[in-house]
C-alpha cells in the first residue's frame, strides 16, 4: 500500500465517521465540531486529488468563517444549555490530550526527519500545476468569465434582497 492510499483511507473514514457523529448528537456545539473535522478531512482529501486552492479554500471558508458564523448563532439561539465538555467526561479530557501529543509527534517528525520526493513523473505535475491558483484564475477569467459574472450579480441581488427584507422588518 502507498501513501496515498492510506491517507485516503484514513481521511475517508475520518469523514464519513465525523458525518455520522456530526448528525446523531445532541449537543449542537459538538455537533458544529464535528462538522469542523468533517470539513479537515474533507480538505485532506481534496490535497491527494493535488487541489490545493480548494483545500485552502475549504480550511478557511467552511472551517473557519462558516463555522465561526454557526457557533455564534448557536451562542446566540441557547446560551442557558451549554454545558461543560470535561466536567462530565474526565476520560475525555485524557483522550483528547492523548490526540494532542500523536498530533505533536507527527508534526515533530515531518518537519525534522522527513525528506521531500525527487522525482515526478508528467501526469502528478500537470495534476499539480492544475489546481494552483494561477490555473484556476486563468480558467476562471478566461474560458468561464461569463458564468463567474453571472454568479457574481446572482450574489449581489441576494444581499440587495435580504437588505429589502430586512428593511421591511424593521419598519
Amino acid at each position: 500500500m502507498n501513501l496515498e492510499l492510506i491517507l485516503f483511507i484514513l481521511f475517508g473514514s475520518v469523514a464519513a465517521v465525523t458525518a455520522v457523529l456530526m448528525i446523531t448528537r445532541r449537543n449542537p456545539i459538538i455537533s458544529a465540531l464535528f462538522l469542523v473535522v468533517n470539513f479537515g478531512s474533507l480538505a485532506g482529501l481534496y490535497l491527494i486529488l493535488n487541489a490545493q486552492f480548494i483545500a485552502v479554500a475549504q480550511v478557511i471558508v467552511y472551517a473557519g468563517a462558516i463555522m465561526v458564523f454557526f457557533l455564534f448563532v448557536i451562542m446566540l439561539i441557547k446560551p442557558e444549555n451549554e454545558q461543560k465538555l470535561f466536567s462530565f467526561k474526565p476520560q475525555l479530557k485524557i483522550f483528547a490530550s492523548i490526540v494532542v501529543a500523536l498530533i505533536f509527534l507527527q508534526l515533530v517528525y515531518v518537519i525534522f526527519f522527513a525528506h521531500s520526493a525527487t522525482s515526478i513523473n508528467k501526469e502528478v505535475a500537470a495534476s499539480v500545476n492544475a489546481g494552483t491558483v494561477e490555473a484556476i484564475g486563468r480558467e476562471l477569467f478566461t474560458n468561464y468569465v461569463l458564468p463567474f459574472e453571472i454568479a457574481g450579480y446572482m450574489l449581489l441581488a441576494a444581499a440587495i434582497g435580504a437588505l429589502v427584507l430586512a428593511k421591511k422588518k424593521f419598519e
